[in-house]
């Protein structure tokens, strides 16, 4: 497979990252792309009648990254016999010379055979993407796995030091030497089965050689002659894997360096491969430490607002760069009406943004910030299925939560703030009854430390969780994962939204589907 890897570019980006199949339309833009993507390298990018070969041969298998209506990426797979594939090859061989014309619907394995990203979107993770996407269209097709022979761009630079191709390559597996391309690959789950000679000689990076990797399907049983590693962060694919930052808020001295604090667990949860990462309620109140004297609360939010621009164009840079789902906690906002809401902005690794207000504000924040509540509650859209937001004290009305199932969301996320054990626990007894009531996951994500300067911010109480519904399917005590009290940390967990659907069906007791609509109901008359 050829492909490329290069450190992050500068600048961020303002627009909508998507991965979609590619079409005989895209064939002029991915001419141009692929050319523009190995000037210099001594490979050609793709003419016309390759690019419609690969379409036309195998349109499934072949999958563009656009931004906006600029074409950024493009993967190129397709299905083989193993009998072929596992064998020593040459990219010319396998491709039928470049037209995926070896593609073989009754084949066993997927082959890679293309990845190419554009020079400025490198480091938006355009090529973990790609990899997820050929992952699911393995399973989909039940195929055994996933092969090709990835490039390596530094080998050329390193020859003198590693003269035999195969010593270069243990030291990248053993980590003790990194390779853009093999560490990347390794890091997503391939095994090396060796290395192949004049793999494709115009690859003078690679002095012509290509690693012979292989991704097996964990759905399908694995065969006994093909040794298998453990990866680091791996998981199946039906699963959704969520991070819940319970954050120290602490002095900080400038909004950069509270951005530094956010992208640190950001990071975090990504190099686990999260899919999404949860800060909690209020948390960018910590940019108010900011000021050398405690402000008023008029003089407090109107300070937060003028963040908000800052704020939201970071964490969207954040979702794109590190390919995560952001929750971002909640942030006062004045709205274009005037009003004050308190908005739980959620990110997307799309690089879309979506609000959801706080319905219920609490007494305190009435009193300190004329906080009014939200008039919408609508389930959001994600690359990991419909998620709903209940900001806090949102949590402990129950309407909200069926309205949010009604809409078919299997995750609720709950950013909270509360200053004492007695307030935490009416957020968390509440979180739990909602995940039993619902069938569905709930996840919690408090803060810890204090502001002494910050108006209403002085103490801090959470201990944060990720509820699952309570059934043989599930945990014992219907908690996934929680954390230490009062301590800055991270809790992980894998969800399974099948596992909820056959709970809702099959389950001891069958809460959503045993309800009495000819007795009650939730009827929204909101937004």
């Amino acid at each position: 497979m050829r492909s490329e890897r290069s450190k992050p570019v500068a600048g961020k980006k303002k627009g909508c990252l998507a991965v979609r199949n590619a079409t005989l339309k895209d064939i002029p833009a991915l001419t141009a792309l692929t050319s523009r993507t190995y000037a210099g390298t001594g490979i050609d990018g793709y003419t016309a009648g390759e690019l419609t070969g690969q379409i036309n041969n195998f349109s499934e298998g072949q999958y563009v990254a656009t931004y906006d209506d600029k074409l950024v990426g493009y993967c190129v797979s397709f299905i083989i016999s193993g009998q072929l594939a596992l064998r020593p090859h040459t990219w010319v061989e396998i491709t039928g010379n470049g037209y995926a014309s070896r593609h073989d619907p009754h084949g066993d394995y997927l082959y890679g055979m293309e990845v190419c990203v554009d020079p400025d979107f490198r480091g938006y993770r355009i090529g973990q993407r790609f990899y997820n996407a050929r992952k699911q269209l393995c399973q989909k097709h039940a195929l055994k796995g996933i092969i090709f022979a990835g490039r390596l761009p530094s080998y050329a630079k390193k020859a003198r030091r590693f003269p035999d191709i195969k010593d270069y390559v243990q030291q990248v597996v053993e980590k003790k030497q990194r390779d853009q391309v093999l560490s990347f690959q390794l890091h997503n789950g391939f095994d090396v089965l060796g290395v192949i000679e004049n793999y494709l000689p115009s690859d003078r990076a690679s002095l012509g050689y290509g690693v012979h990797l292989i991704w097996h399907n964990p759905q399908v049983p694995e065969e006994r002659e093909i040794k298998r590693h453990k990866v680091y962060g791996g998981r199946l694919q039906e699963t959704v894997r969520v991070g819940t930052v319970q954050y120290m808020l602490r002095r900080v001295h400038s909004f950069k360096e509270f951005i530094k604090f956010v992208e640190y667990f950001v990071d975090v949860v990504a190099d686990y491969r999260g899919d999404f990462v949860v800060f909690p309620e209020l948390f960018t109140l910590q940019l108010l430490s900011i000021e050398d004297q405690e402000l008023s609360p008029v003089e407090s939010i109107e300070a937060l607002t003028k963040y908000t621009p800052q704020f939201t164009e970071a964490m969207r840079d954040m979702a794109l760069r590190y390919n995560i789902n952001i929750i971002g906690g909640s942030h006062p906002t004045r709205m274009p009406s005037g009003r004050v809401e308190n908005i739980s902005y959620v990110f997307l690794r799309d690089g879309s943004i979506h609000e959801q207000a706080k319905i219920h504000p609490t007494p305190n924040e009435v009193y300190w910030w004329n906080i009014e509540g939200g008039l919408t509650l609508n389930a959001i859209e994600t690359d990991c299925g419909s998620i709903g937001i209940l900001v806090c004290y949102d949590a402990e009305f129950p309407e909200l939560a069926r309205h949010l199932a009604d809409q078919g969301v299997s995750i609720i996320f709950v950013p909270f703030c509360t200053d004492e054990r007695q307030s935490y626990l009416r957020v968390r007894y509440c979180s739990q009854a909602r995940a039993v009531e619902n069938q569905l996951y709930v996840v919690m994500s408090g803060n810890v430390g204090n502001l002494p300067n910050v108006s209403n911010m002085d103490i801090q109480y959470a201990q944060s969780c990720i509820l699952t519904p309570c059934d043989f399917s599930f945990a014992r005590d219907g908690v996934a994962a929680d954390t230490t009290p009062n301590v800055e940390t991270v809790a992980f967990a894998d969800l399974r939204p099948e596992t909820l659907r056959l709970a809702r069906n099959t389950g001891t007791v069958q809460n959503l589907k045993d309800r009495r609509h000819d007795l009650y109901s939730v009827h929204w008359r909101g937004k």
